[in-house]
């Protein structure tokens, strides 16, 4: 069983929604098989339960960040939701976005859709009235779609989904592929990203912090995380950081943001 240590706050309807998720046995069997997928088969980083608890924290404090800077989601403009209600989207939308990985990487958005769709009428269907379900339901769908280049998200939820995944860059967990045991600008950058971490901005609602130990890192924000950012819709509301450091130093190296 796959567990979640989201901060659920106040959100009833999140703690009930991830109540069953933890307890679904498909969707448990889909994470795995995802990662035999990636992992076994392809040779990628994690795509399976540890990679969708990364994303899942993070999107949840990108979206409480934003809104606390009065960023509106889509389904509160929309359709007259709550912040709640958006909380429920990004973390499914989170949670969700890589299971298409159990049967290929390309186009896997759209199988993960597919996934999606068996199992969402069973972790709402106790929250959400079928009209409210059917809304949520398609924002998640279009969350997972839209987490792949060169597809846009044209929601705040989507967008913050598409952002939290690109942020799961930590000490080699890279999303850019490469091959085991290799030496090459794939390898190093990956293995040169220390620490990332997401705090509330100052002159943007969102910032991240990017500690590296080699400048080659660079090469994960500028090819994988800042295409993200700019094709995300959020662009606007997000300041990054990277800084090279010689940890056992502590020496400031060069600096790199946008």
């Amino acid at each position: 069983m796959t567990t979640f240590n989201l901060p659920i706050q106040e959100n009833t309807k999140l703690k009930q929604i991830m109540e069953k998720v933890v307890l679904n046995p498909r969707l448990n069997t889909l994470w795995q098989v995802s990662n035999v997928t990636a992992i076994s088969r392809l040779g990628y980083t994690d795509h399976g339960p540890i990679h969708v608890k990364i994303v899942a924290n993070l999107a949840l404090k990108i979206l409480r960040s934003l809104i606390k800077r009065g960023v509106v989601p889509n389904v509160v403009k929309d359709y007259g939701m709550a912040n709640n209600d958006a909380e429920v989207v990004v973390v499914l939308g989170a949670i969700f976005h890589d299971l298409g990985m159990a049967v290929i990487r390309k186009d896997h958005e759209f199988y993960s859709a597919m996934f999606a769709m068996t199992v969402l009428d069973e972790v709402l269907g106790d929250t959400y009235t079928p009209e409210e379900a059917t809304i949520v339901t398609s924002e998640v769908l279009h969350a997972i779609v839209t987490h792949e280049e060169p597809q846009k998200p044209l929601t705040v939820e989507a967008g913050v989904v598409k952002i939290a995944d690109a942020l799961d860059m930590e000490k080699g967990r890279a999303r850019i592929p490469f091959e085991a045991g290799s030496v090459d600008i794939h390898s190093v950058s990956a293995l040169s990203i220390e620490r990332v971490a997401v705090l509330e901005g100052i002159e943007k609602p969102v910032e991240v912090r990017i500690l590296m130990t080699n400048p080659a890192g660079i090469f994960q924000i500028d090819q994988l995380l800042k295409p993200r950012i700019m094709n995300s819709g959020l662009q606007n509301y997000f300041h990054v950081v990277g800084e090279v450091v010689e940890t056992d130093k502590g020496k400031y190296l060069e600096r790199f943001e946008f």
